[in-house]
């Protein structure tokens, strides 16, 4: 799965906080940097809770000051944080509280991805569905308007007051 998780995030973030400004470019990233962790041979440190924590963490501290920098970077740990949330990635308590719950990850626990077997499909097939329509939504199939969204990260998510 990968759209899934991308237009899960833009549409929550879209829906929460109502921001016609907000930077949806580092959410996408977060939304599907956890899947890094199938490289490795399944969920590590990025499926943990206590990583998606640190991140924000790190970005609030360096971002002491600078605040347009701090709103654009916040997306990065939002976007790992809603990963965790639309994968269920609480379901493996080790790697979810790693390393609260001990260093060593035992086993290789699959990626929820896999873990979910033919839900998966379904879930990605609703998230190509979702991404399509933001795609139309916001007119990217516009050169300009996709050159504007690498500039500045701004969508028209569709979600009023």
């Amino acid at each position: 799965m990968f759209f899934w998780y991308i237009a899960t995030a833009v549409f929550a973030v879209g829906w929460v906080f109502r921001d016609p400004r907000f930077d949806y470019r580092l959410l996408i990233v977060g939304s599907v940097l956890p899947l890094i962790d199938g490289l490795f041979g399944g969920a590590r440190a990025l499926y943990s809770v206590v990583t998606a924590i640190a991140v924000l963490v790190v970005v609030m501290l360096a971002t002491i000051g600078r605040r347009s920098l701090r709103k654009v970077l916040l997306g990065l740990p939002i976007g790992m944080i809603l990963h965790l949330v639309f994968s269920a990635a609480w379901d493996d308590t080790d790697v979810f509280w790693w390393p609260l719950t001990g260093w060593s990850i035992d086993g290789d626990p699959p990626l929820p991805v896999v873990a979910h077997g033919w839900w998966s499909v379904a879930l990605e097939v609703v998230g190509i569905v979702g991404c399509i329509a933001l795609w139309r939504h916001n007119g990217l199939s516009s050169a300009e308007r996709r050159r504007e969204f690498l500039h500045t990260g701004q969508l028209d998510v569709a979600v009023r007051h």
